[in-house]
């Protein structure tokens, strides 16, 4: 057990120390961030203010489509063939034309281009005319606009659990974002940790430095010493970004919130001095904005819905089952092996079946107690991710004991097979491994 202990020491500090992981470690999160802080930045920063010339030939739209910071729209008397040899000329960016029947054909609109335009360019023409529309055939049907504003009702729906008698408000929304988030770290996270356990082992043996650390311990020792280390290192480094990642969102948050605040109070306080239709516009805008306010706190009671301690709990143990599991199986193939080039034989058919189980994960999520997802999330080898698709749905304790104890068998099982090859392998050099060669390796007796 000393033996065991002082390997998981070496293989953790000697991983931890090293720059790549430091900097790998505090990098991810910060990039991860930087990369949508850029994205939202630059969604919300000041453009360059497009002109668009409208054609308008009903004469029901002029001056009804509403300029803002990003299109400011002209009206133009020219005929539609003059204006489309000129518009580029003139350096408008895009021409709508607008023919003279469009209360009939609504579909005539036609958008001029010399590259294309946007499809939010495209959405505010569409939207801004469907609205004149409706305006027009409201006020010929002899009803006001407020009238119908105030017939459109939004339904909320709140899904409650019945279990034992017992109500428990549950979120389907939360459940299916949790899941299968959980099921993708694991699934990243068994390959890039046990490919770590795989190179490591390969690393030893072709520097022939295994061959003096045979001398002092047993192959197995070597073996589970290096995993649990690597484990431990991904461990380290999981909490590590999570900490990281919650700081930045919780700063991310008050600054976004300072920012809805800010221009909340200017839009208000601008909005008097408005005409009555521009004002309709900024109540509609400020209500989106509410709405887009109101996303955080949502998304924090759908998470506070779930069996958090559950998932936190299970997630450890699936992760940590799931890579012992098939880190052992990769440390069997870089003992056999003497190249990373010589590993592509073996990594396919061992890593076939977590693949398959997270194609799977997208029909479990459809169907969480269906017979896919019940036999999947029993199977040691698809376990870790299918079974971390359901818990969030809500899973009978008796089946995630049963997923559980299978796992711990499945484990014992590759490790048993993997140590039976490692000790063979770790000492064979230059020879052409095949499967046939590894299924005798397993049954030689010394």
């Amino acid at each position: 057990m000393r033996n065991i202990l002082l390997i998981i020491q070496r293989e953790y500090l000697t991983r931890v120390k090293k720059k790549s992981f430091i900097l790998l470690t505090l990098l991810v999160p910060l990039l991860v961030f930087g990369m949508y802080a850029g994205i939202i930045y630059a969604a919300l920063s000041g453009t360059d203010q497009k002109s668009i010339a409208v054609i308008d030939d009903s004469g029901f739209f002029v001056e009804k489509i509403e300029n803002n910071k990003e299109y400011a729209f002209t009206y133009s008397s020219e005929d539609l063939e003059t204006a489309k040899s000129s518009f580029v000329e003139e350096g408008t960016d895009a021409l709508v034309y607008i023919p003279k029947d469009i209360l009939e054909h609504p579909e005539g609109v036609k958008i001029y281009a010399e590259n294309g335009i946007s499809f939010e360019l495209q959405s505010k023409i569409e939207s801004s005319i469907e609205r004149e529309i409706e305006n027009i055939k409201l006020f010929e049907a002899g009803i006001a606009r407020s009238v119908l504003r105030d017939a459109k009702i939004n339904v909320g729906s709140e899904t409650i659990s019945i279990k034992e008698g017992e109500e428990k408000t549950s979120s389907s929304g939360g459940a299916t974002a949790i899941g299968f988030i959980s099921a993708f770290l694991i699934y990243m996270s068994i390959f890039i940790y046990g490919v770590q356990v795989m190179r490591g082992v390969m690393e030893e043996k072709t520097s022939r430095i295994v061959e003096v650390i045979i001398s002092s311990v047993k192959p197995f020792q070597l073996m589970i010493g290096k995993i649990i280390g690597v484990a431990l290192v991904g461990l380290t480094q999981f909490t590590l970004w999570i900490v990281l990642v919650l700081s930045l969102m919780t700063v991310a948050g008050k600054f976004m919130s300072s920012k809805m605040d800010n221009v909340s109070s200017v839009a208000t306080s601008q909005m008097q001095s408005l005409p009555p239709e521009a004002r309709e516009a900024v109540e509609q805008q400020m209500e989106g904005n509410a709405a887009a306010s109101q996303v955080m706190p949502d998304v924090m009671n759908a998470i506070n819905a779930l069996p958090i301690a559950t998932i936190i709990i299970s997630f450890l143990f699936y992760f940590l089952g799931g890579y012992l599991l098939y880190s052992s199986l990769f440390g069997a193939v870089g003992s056999a092996v003497d190249g990373e080039t010589d590993t592509q034989q073996f990594i396919l058919p061992i890593t076939l079946p977590i693949i398959a189980a997270f194609i799977m994960a997208q029909f479990v999520i459809k169907d969480p107690h269906g017979p896919l997802a019940f036999w999947g999330s029993m199977i040691p080898f698809t376990s870790p991710i299918l079974m971390m698709v359901r818990i969030p749905f809500g899973v009978p304790i008796w089946e995630i004991v049963l997923s559980i104890t299978l796992l711990i068998g499945g484990f014992i099982f590759t490790t048993w097979l993997a140590s039976r090859i490692y000790r063979v392998g770790i000492l064979m050099y230059g020879k052409k491994v095949s499967w046939k060669e590894l299924s005798k390796w397993v049954f030689y007796k010394n």
